[in-house]
């Protein structure tokens, strides 16, 4: 009896010895030894990956915006409004430049293809909102 209790209390022992080295590893930097060791750091050079190119931010606001008033018109070419993604069809639109873009999203616009109404019927929105929605759709067209 007196073995096995002495048994278990090395068991014990040699478990916290192994918790705290494994512990006192924590917070250390790559190839690092772990505090109090004698043990030289190994060397753990690993080549990079290299970086993804970066994403575009989305242009969350506007595609909110689009999909809550522009697509009514813009999704389905009604009045003669260019679908995002049609590039012969947005192609001299968006090589009038954005403000040209933006002056006739906000103030409204009749021209030869059809007619865009100010702020595309969405008489609330401010002029950041129909910016970002023109952007949104000038994106999807490039």
């Amino acid at each position: 009896m007196k073995t096995m209790r002495l048994a278990y209390k090395s068991l014990a022992l040699s478990l916290s010895v192994g918790a705290l080295l494994a512990l006192s590893a924590c917070g250390k930097k790559d190839g690092e030894a772990p505090a109090n060791s004698t043990a030289p750091a190994a060397s753990t050079t690993v080549a990079a990956a290299p970086a993804p190119a970066p994403a575009a931010p989305e242009n969350a606001l506007g595609k909110s915006v689009y999909g809550k008033t522009c697509a009514l018109c813009h999704g389905a070419g009604v009045a003669g409004a260019p679908k995002p993604g049609d590039k012969a069809d947005w192609g001299p639109r968006i090589a009038q430049g954005n403000e040209t873009l933006y002056k006739h999203a906000i103030e409204g616009f009749t021209g030869a293809k059809g007619m865009m109404p100010a702020r595309g019927g969405g008489s609330t929105l401010k002029d950041d909102e129909v910016k970002a929605a023109v952007d949104h759709m000038v994106s999807l067209s490039k």
